[in-house]
């Protein structure tokens, strides 16, 4: 493996969710410390699983990994940072200040902002900690989905630039002095992110085309903030030995090794490793250390489990029921890498086609509705919530309303307020809301960023309902975006997940973060089913058994609306039948 040559200190593995980023750092540092390295372990993605991987909890302390000598984990959970850095502010004039300012400042630390900077905090305390990088050969980082992992890397400058123009000033999070301690750690962390002495970046993909497009726009971006040693990491080949007399694995072999042969230009030259598909879940340490095997450690199936049949609806039913209403917010969320973006697709394409008005739009930054949607289609409009131009669309606003009649001093002071990374929070929310409203008169097919984004999103939607019911006037009633969200007569949220272990139970934490939010999932829809298709291939049919336990777990603990989508031969494009 070349990315396992001569290794630095820091080892980032980054890429779009479900690639399998969490194996591949997990089985990395089980390599590293069977070699004698001490070797410490960290998630900083807000859906982390590092702890269900080696079967214990792990939290966010350093935590010692039973079944592995010399490997510590620790999971940075976003949210409890989030509450532990609001504590810090708010504590000290909790009963010193009058109840509704210090309510005020709660809400005003509500949003994601609050949430992503306070989970910086702690990833860059591990960048800079002098002692903890003297008592570790090797840290290595599973980050989140690759919109998340850029936005936290670029942190740093973003922070430091705007602490050093508006040393006085304040932003979303309040006066800035506090940050100001900050500036040393933050101007280390860049450099240490920066310096390929010290840091390695392993951009993990599958053998998609969309997979290999979306890392070549990562590693351009990472490239362009300094990260420049990076090797690229092709997961879950399908090996060619199982392509013989099967018409599914063929295509899937075939349809990855053109993938793979015409990957974007910018990606030929980094250092290149194929990791082949195995036959088992990557669970457990015994698993994780043959993932650099050529050789499969295979449970053996039990025949009658390949002959069980797998008796749930087809996706068309489900949308036979959300034609019925006419209109509506339908919502597609779950773990990244799951299929959100084809299945949204899917569904309105067909309401499209039935003649009903529909809009197909997504929050996701590393959207690509025009890659999955074929050929234009009269009722149906596409389009994207870009989070760069509604940001700048936003600033604008505030430009030509609030700033119309300041000074120049004070027009300066809000330009310098505008450059906060809190801006983008507040642009895309106002964006976000105008499309739920428009599910008044049609529907609206939403392809949600992976769970983490999302939820970051749905939090900032519930500060915007909290901050409109506490300053409404008693006898006025204001439909906000979030009551929308809450009510299933207009909004419809279908859990998109893999029958996989670690998919299902990241679509069940999510199921369980939505019903506290007062919003209960409509459907779940079980994407890309080998059980559901036919095949032949021993490894595909192996899986495809794997598979059953996670589909019988969704249908009866889970859900009672739930339809599985079987794995598609051809490339998913949103013009396939359901």
């Amino acid at each position: 493996m070349l990315f396992l040559q001569d290794p630095p200190a820091f080892l980032f593995f980054t890429g779009k969710g479900g690639v399998g980023k969490t194996s591949l750092s997990c089985a990395t540092a089980i390599y590293l410390a069977g070699q004698g390295k001490k070797v410490l372990l960290v998630s900083t993605d807000p859906a982390s699983n590092v702890g269900q991987v080696f079967s214990q909890d792990i939290g966010n302390k350093i935590t010692t990994i039973s079944a592995v000598a010399r490997l510590s984990g620790l999971e940075i959970d976003p949210q409890q940072a989030a509450e532990q850095y609001r504590e810090r502010i708010v504590g000290p004039v909790r009963g010193a200040l009058p109840e509704d300012i210090v309510k005020g400042i709660e809400e005003q630390l509500s949003g994601a902002c609050t949430t992503e900077i306070a989970a910086f905090d702690e990833f860059t305390a591990l960048l800079t900690d002098s002692r903890l990088i003297a008592d570790y050969d090797h840290i290595i980082f599973d980050t989140a989905p690759t919109g998340h992992t850029i936005r936290l890397l670029q942190l740093p400058g973003a922070w430091s630039g705007f602490i050093e123009k508006n040393p006085e000033g304040a932003s979303c999070l309040g006066p800035l002095a506090g940050l100001e301690k900050q500036r040393q750690r933050y101007a280390e962390a860049v450099n240490a992110l920066s310096d390929p002495e010290r840091t390695r970046l392993i951009l993990v993909a599958r053998a998609q085309k969309i997979a290999l497009d979306e890392v070549a726009r990562t590693h351009e971006e990472l490239s362009a903030i300094g990260l420049t040693r990076q090797n690229l990491v092709v997961n879950g080949v399908l090996p060619e030995s199982e392509a013989v007399n099967d018409a599914l694995a063929t295509a899937i072999y075939r349809r990855e090794q053109s993938a793979i042969a015409s990957m974007p230009a910018a990606l030929c030259d980094l250092p290149l490793d194929q990791l082949p598909l195995k036959a088992f879940n990557l669970i457990g340490v015994q698993a994780l250390t043959s993932l650099f095997s050529e050789k499969d450690e295979v449970t053996h199936v039990v025949a009658d489990a390949l002959a069980k049949p797998v008796d749930l609806a087809p996706l068309s039913s489900l949308i036979d029921e959300l034609a019925e209403t006419g209109r509506g917010l339908i919502m597609m969320m779950g773990k990244g890498g799951v299929g959100k973006t084809t299945l949204a697709t899917m569904v309105a394409r067909t309401l499209a086609e039935r003649g009903l008005h529909t809009h197909l739009t997504t929050s996701d930054p590393a959207t690509h509705l025009t890659d999955t949607l074929v050929g234009p289609l009269d009722n149906l409009e596409v389009s994207r919530i870009d989070p760069q131009a509604e940001t700048a669309r936003y600033r604008q606003h505030v430009l030509a309303t609030k700033g119309k009649d300041l000074d120049t001093e004070g027009r300066a002071i809000l330009e310098e307020d505008l450059r906060s990374p809190c801006t983008e929070e507040i642009a895309v929310f106002q964006a976000f809301s105008r499309r739920i409203r428009e599910a008044d008169s049609k529907f609206v097919v939403m392809d949600t960023a992976p769970t983490g984004h999302t939820l970051l999103l749905l939090d900032a939607t519930g500060a915007y309902h909290r901050e409109v019911v506490r300053h409404a006037e008693p006898d006025v009633h204001n439909a906000t975006p979030m009551m929308q969200l809450q009510d299933p007569a207009r909004t419809k949220v279908m859990i998109v997940t893999l029958a996989e272990t670690t998919p299902v139970l990241e679509a069940a934490n999510l199921q369980e973060d939505l019903r506290r939010a007062g919003i209960e999932p409509w459907a779940w829809l079980i994407n890309s089913s080998l059980s559901a298709a036919q095949t032949a291939s021993p490894l595909l049919k192996q899986r495809a058994a794997f598979e059953l336990p996670q589909i019988e777990a969704v249908r009866t603990r889970y859900t009672k609306r739930v339809a599985l989508v079987p794995m598609q031969a051809e490339e998913p494009t949103g013009t396939e039948p359901c």
